[in-house]
């Protein structure tokens, strides 16, 4: 209320003062008013009355000028919006240079190319050395069948090769033997026809005495059968020479069967040899020992579950990318994997290889979409990544963890090239 009685006060001055009079007379019209202040009604009704008349002048007056901004605030709003954008401009570049080129999964997991072992032969498990988390090398025996029944076995089999042995020694003699019969057979048709061309001789030379009456006649029929004679042992000794070779082919027909018989035991005596070595379950490769399934004592049986060995040399990480993710992703490229369980820690790794089909392919009962309801649901395909032997070195690497994979999908032709060495 004050304040609009002085500005009415300022309205009624006299325009022909001077302009140091006009600049006192606020402060001697505000003095004078505190004096002489009227009643509160009044002065309402003295302002609402004054007011149209008095209004133009006092807005003009009364509009205070608006004050400075102080300069810390402006230096502070300055430098503010110039991180902004350095931020931005650094953000933007990284991304238009590295971002867009990274496709990331967290749908992955370290692996490895376990191997369960079975039995291949049945018995009890007499030695079971090793439990579980063991780590073994390669060759250690992790568990010990009962091999009795398998060394009886063994010792049959070599027995029956002995026997062999034998037999085939008697039947090599017995081959001698009729090649010497043979030998025999043909002495003998020498010995006749020798005796064939005497009696020969001797009926010509008696036939020719008989026709000159200088020779009887018994001695005509004497000489004549002892040539037929002869000639009927040369047949004889032909025919012995006959048997005599083929007594010597049965001979030798029955060697090379009791030899081939041989044969048969040895390989008998190999899967007896074979059989007793799988009583003794070896380690194939170094790793841990896991999920140890049976205990001394067990009866086992061919294909019974006995443990599995984990390697520790051969982990690998798959990531199951989307199949929006694949365009630009080829075996080769440089990838990054975060272990969860490692605190974050970064391994360098590379893309190995690309699985042929997607991950639903490969389940018990593939998806099959030729129905009259369809949902499209993006696919993921498995990546392989190698890991580096000296990461899997440190021991810290689990298979089944669970991993974050980034790969840099940036091509080769965008790297930026060194440059020569100036000679």
């Amino acid at each position: 209320m004050a304040k609009q009685d002085m500005r009415a006060a300022l309205q009624a001055v006299p325009a022909g003062r001077p302009a140091n009079a006009e600049r006192r007379e606020p402060q001697l019209l505000e003095t004078k008013l505190l004096e002489n202040k009227p009643a509160p009604n009044q002065a309402a009704v003295k302002t609402s009355e004054a007011a149209p008349d008095a209004a133009p002048s006092a807005d003009a007056s009364a509009a205070p000028s608006a004050p400075a901004t102080p300069f810390y605030k402006r230096t502070s709003f300055r430098v503010g919006a110039g991180l902004a954008l350095a931020a931005a401009l650094y953000f933007g570049a990284q991304w238009l240079i590295v971002g867009r080129y990274l496709v990331s999964t967290d749908d992955a997991y370290l692996r490895a190319d376990m191997s369960v072992l079975a039995a291949k032969v049945s018995g009890n498990v007499m030695q079971a050395p090793v439990k579980d988390n063991t780590a073994v090398k390669a060759g250690d025996v992790l568990l010990a069948i009962d091999d009795g029944d398998y060394k009886l076995a063994v010792d049959a089999a070599r027995a029956k090769i002995e026997t062999q042995d034998a037999t085939i020694a008697r039947l090599a003699q017995q081959v001698e033997a009729q090649r010497a019969g043979v030998e025999q057979a043909k002495a003998q048709i020498a010995s006749v026809e020798a005796d064939v061309a005497r009696t020969t001789a001797d009926y010509a030379r008696a036939a020719t005495l008989a026709k000159s009456n200088y020779g009887s006649i018994k001695s005509l029929d004497q000489a004549r059968a002892d040539a037929a004679k002869a000639a009927a042992s040369v047949t004889s000794a032909k025919a012995a020479l006959t048997a005599a070779e083929a007594n010597l082919s049965v001979a030798q027909a029955q060697k090379t069967e009791a030899e081939r018989l041989k044969s048969e035991l040895q390989t008998s005596l190999a899967k007896a040899e074979r059989d007793l070595s799988f009583t003794r379950i070896v380690a194939p490769f170094d790793g841990v020992v896991a999920n140890r399934a049976v205990q001394q004592g067990d009866y086992v049986q061919p294909g019974s579950r006995l443990l599995a060995l984990v390697p520790t040399s051969t982990v690998y990480a798959e990531a199951n990318f989307k199949e929006t993710q694949l365009a630009r992703m080829k075996p080769g490229q440089t990838a990054t994997i975060t272990v969860d369980a490692l605190s974050g820690r970064e391994i360098k790794g590379v893309v190995e290889s690309l699985a042929p089909a997607s991950g639903s392919q490969f389940s018990l009962l593939p998806p099959e979409n030729a129905t009259g309801n369809f949902t499209k649901i993006v696919q993921r395909v498995p990546v392989r990544i190698k890991i580096p032997a000296a990461a899997i070195a440190d021991g810290g690497l689990r298979v089944g963890l669970s991993v974050i994979v980034t790969v840099d999908t940036k091509p080769a032709s965008e790297e930026p090239q060194a440059a020569p060495r100036q000679p």
